[in-house]
Parts: C-alpha cells; sequence; structure tokens
C-alpha cells in the first residue's frame, strides 16, 4: 500500500512537472480574406497547411512566412499529408470532394469525389490510405494516395467531426450527433468498435496519446472526455472552456489543450493515464477555436482575426475584416 507521503511527493512531483505556463512567444499577421478551418502541421518540413474558405495557406512554421498556396479549394476545411506518395489531400466541403495537389509544388493534381458535408480528413501510415470524415453524409471515403482515387464510403453510423490515426492500423472519429467515438480498422475499412462520451455531449476536436493509448475529445458541452482506446470507456472528463473545435496532446510535457471560441486556450495536465487537472488557462482571441499542434517542435498555433458587425437580426457569424487574419505561437516557458 503506498504511504500518504509517498502518494503526497508524487502528487508534487507531477505538479512541478506541469507549472511552467504557456504563453503566446509570436503573433504573424498573415492577412487575406475569408474565414478559417484547421490548422495542421508538417513537422519534417516546418510548415503549416491552414484552411481559408477557397485555398489552403501554406504557411513556415518557424518565421510565420506564406510559403505559397494551394488554390480553387471550394470550402476548404481540412488537409491531410501523405509523405510517402508527396500528396496532399484538402476537403472541399462544397463540392463533396477532395483535392488532391503537389506537396511540392501545391498544384492541385485531381478532384476525388466524397460526399456531403466533407470536413476533416486523415492520413493513417499504416494502411497507406487517406480517410474523410463527411459529417452530414454520416460516412468515410476511404482514398488511395497515391493513385488519388475513391475505395469506398464507409457508413460511421453518426456525424464525425475531427479524428486521429493510433499508427496501430485503427482510426478514431468523434460523432457529435450520437455523442460517441468510432473505431476504424484502417486495413479492412471497417468499423470495428464504438463507446458513448457520455457525461460529454457533442464531442468534436480530438487529440491523441499512443504511448498511453488515450484519446481526447473536446466536447461542445464543455468539457474534456479521456478515453482508454483499448478498452474502449471513457476514463474521465475535464472541465474546459465553451464553443471547444481543436485539440491537441503534448507527451513532452504531458500536456492536453482545447481551443475555445470564448477566447481561452484550456491546458490539461496529465498526472497518470486516468487522472488529469486543468493547470492553465490561456488567454486569448474570441473565435480562436481552431489549433494544431506541432509534436517535433511542442509549440501551439492558434489563428485570429478582428470581425465586422453580426448579421441583421443576430442569425450568422460576423464577416472576417480583410487583412486582420494572424498567426499565434504558444510555447511553455523554461523551467525555473
Amino acid at each position: 500500500m503506498r504511504s500518504p507521503a509517498l502518494a503526497f511527493l508524487i502528487t508534487a512531483s507531477l505538479l512541478a512537472q506541469s507549472s511552467a505556463p504557456w504563453r503566446v512567444t509570436q503573433t504573424y499577421l498573415l492577412g487575406g480574406d475569408g474565414s478559417w478551418d484547421y490548422i495542421v502541421p508538417d513537422p519534417p518540413h516546418h510548415r503549416l497547411f491552414i484552411a481559408r474558405q477557397n485555398r489552403i495557406m501554406v504557411v513556415d512554421a518557424d518565421t510565420g512566412k506564406l510559403l505559397g498556396e494551394v488554390a480553387g479549394v471550394k470550402g476548404a476545411h481540412g488537409t491531410a499529408i501523405a509523405e510517402s506518395t508527396g500528396h496532399g489531400f484538402a476537403t472541399q466541403g462544397n463540392d463533396q470532394s477532395v483535392l488532391m495537389f503537389d506537396l511540392k509544388t501545391f498544384q492541385p493534381l485531381g478532384r476525388i469525389p466524397a460526399a456531403e458535408d466533407a470536413d476533416a480528413i486523415v492520413y493513417d501510415p499504416v494502411s497507406n490510405r487517406v480517410f474523410t470524415l463527411n459529417g452530414d453524409a454520416h460516412n468515410s471515403t476511404v482514398i488511395d494516395p497515391k493513385e488519388g482515387k475513391p475505395i469506398k464510403n464507409l457508413d460511421l453510423g453518426g456525424k464525425p467531426e475531427y479524428g486521429a490515426s493510433a499508427g496501430d492500423g485503427k482510426l478514431y472519429a468523434n460523432l457529435t450527433d450520437t455523442s460517441e467515438v468510432v473505431e476504424i480498422d484502417t486495413r479492412s475499412a471497417t468499423v470495428e468498435r464504438r463507446w458513448s462520451t457520455a457525461p460529454c455531449k457533442q464531442p468534436v476536436s480530438m487529440a491523441i496519446d499512443t504511448a498511453h493509448h488515450r484519446l481526447f475529445s473536446g466536447c461542445r458541452s464543455g468539457v474534456m472526455a479521456i478515453s482508454d482506446y483499448q478498452a474502449g470507456k471513457i476514463v474521465t472528463t475535464v472541465p474546459i472552456g465553451q464553443g471547444v473545435d481543436g485539440a491537441g496532446y503534448d507527451a513532452a510535457s504531458g500536456d492536453a489543450f482545447a481551443s475555445n471560441a470564448d477566447g481561452t486556450l484550456t491546458v490539461i495536465h496529465q498526472d497518470t493515464p486516468d487522472t488529469y487537472h486543468v493547470a492553465q488557462t490561456v488567454e486569448t482571441p474570441q473565435r480562436s477555436r481552431n489549433m494544431g499542434l506541432d509534436p517535433a517542435n511542442h509549440r501551439v498555433y492558434l489563428v485570429s482575426a478582428k470581425f465586422g458587425e453580426a448579421p441583421a437580426g443576430g442569425r450568422g457569424r460576423p464577416p472576417v475584416l480583410p487583412g486582420t487574419f494572424s498567426l499565434m505561437v504558444i510555447e511553455r516557458a523554461p523551467a525555473k
């Protein structure tokens, strides 16, 4: 039996490890018109792929310099990077399709049919396949990334939001309308399991800790639900801000993140694989709800902009003011 004194020392050590605060270290003005969606890091090449309504901006992750753009995207949402084939893939929500492009030149290479509300998109290295998450269609389009051709549309039994590859032949996705996590076998392209995220409702964003087999589902009900994906069950929930749309997990610090529309970035520290606490709430601009985490440099990337007046009657989103779109870099302060 563990003594109270030993338990206290272990807890104190864990808290000390998470004591170094995260803070905004750089802000880069990228400009350009239009709304935005997912931010996808490309660690080997120090790049970020940022969806901007009708294009994908490719940004140097170290300097904030615009390296180029993937043009002609019809309703840009997600980006997947298949390094093995030299191809990138951008979902086109307005066209029910995916645009394949060259990772070096950013030139479009072809259109791949998908399904209604093609949104997030994930590359799985084990099967060497790309999986779209088609929200309104309640399915996933499985794509051969070399040939740029669809393999099948896989029924998921609910509306998928974001997902993550475990790197072991399994891919996981949140089903926001049924409040579930679904497990996909990437080799056979079949649904293997599903489990409830209760008490979390409307899971949207997802991050993964492959070392401890944990999933982090950011939920619109104001919590992050942590799953043991080997057991297929929720182990705990932790409070986060409102309007979450992004998540990340940094193995080096043991911190998970939820980026929220209410102007907060919730930092959650992993004390053990089954126990967590809110370590910090970083103040961010309102509506900065999309994020990307680079596991190589341990930086969190957020985007924001200034907005005009809301539409008459209060319905719909206020317009993004031209030239105000910015990229923020959030890093952990050196431990003292």
